[in-house]
């Protein structure tokens, strides 16, 4: 599909990367990425509910120095995409689709954590021929048969506190709350800068069972042993069900494995993509 697109860029200094920042334009709104550039195979980053592009510096500057060409960005509501009021939302993979022909990529490698996760699989199934590999962290997947609902059913009763918790308790572990208190504030002001705001977008794809059965890319599943939303049992349950899955639990870790536990999130998530990268 062809995009009429419009886009600008600033350039900003990290250490090992040249970055660029612009915007794609979609129905209703700017959507606003960073770009390492490069020739290296290009990894997708799609951020946490509780987060934007910006929450991924570990990775953006790990897996720009292992050689890889690395992209985040913005979803609708959250950083410093902006929409319009009254428009309807396309969908995540719709937008994702505009941000990667504003920057030319047709192949890349998709890293997805929690919600993003969510996206990350419904552009697998949308577009199954362009994921070279599929990294799910911390995630529900949205997944929708009437077995899976009842399990999170189960999971939410079992967390029934859950929804009065204070953000950092529910999506960072304990270990990681009671020995970096510094990484928690810094985590803290990340999600308060420009805070998010709930702009609903449908999934491409109904998301079932049967869907996630006819990937047949390498798919690798992560979550925190500390993980209150999506705990291990969780992703046992998918990783059966997708053919060419790999599986890790993190530990000492709760929601956000890609911040707490960064150095391994990274020597994990990379070691996978150079296993299944172009030669």
């Amino acid at each position: 599909m062809k995009f009429s697109l419009l886009c600008f860029f600033l350039w900003v200094g990290l250490p090992a990367a040249e970055i660029a920042e612009g915007y794609a334009v979609a129905p209703g709104a700017h959507l606003w990425f960073q770009d390492t550039q490069g020739k290296g195979t290009p990894v997708v980053l799609l951020h946490a509910a509780s987060g934007n592009a910006a929450m991924w510096e570990s990775q953006m500057r790990s897996f720009s120095q292992a050689g890889y060409r690395v992209i985040a960005w913005d979803r609708r509501g959250h950083g410093k995409t902006t929409t319009e009021p009254d428009v309807s939302a396309s969908t995540a993979v719709e937008d994702m689709a505009r941000i990667l022909e504003t920057l030319n990529v047709r192949r890349f490698h998709l890293v997805g954590t929690a919600a993003g996760g969510i996206v990350a699989l419904d552009f697998a199934l949308s577009f199954q021929e362009r994921v070279i590999s599929l990294t799910v962290a911390n995630s529900v997947y949205g997944i929708e048969d009437p077995s899976y609902l009842e399990i999170r059913s189960n999971l939410r009763a079992a967390s029934a506190q859950a929804s009065g918790m204070r953000t950092d308790f529910l999506e960072l572990g304990p270990s990681y709350r009671a020995m970096n208190p510094e990484g928690v504030t810094r985590w803290l002001s990340g999600t308060k800068q420009n805070p998010p705001v709930r702009i609903p977008q449908p999934t491409r794809n109904k998301i079932t069972f049967a869907a996630i059965q006819g990937l047949r890319i390498p798919v690798l599943l992560l979550t925190g042993d500390g993980d209150l939303l999506s705990p291990p049992p969780l992703i046992r349950l998918v990783h059966a069900k997708i053919p060419q899955s790999e599986m890790l639990v993190v530990p000492e870790s709760g929601h956000s494995a890609f911040w707490e536990q960064p150095e391994m999130f990274n020597r994990t998530v990379l070691s996978f993509i150079a296993r299944h990268s172009p030669r």
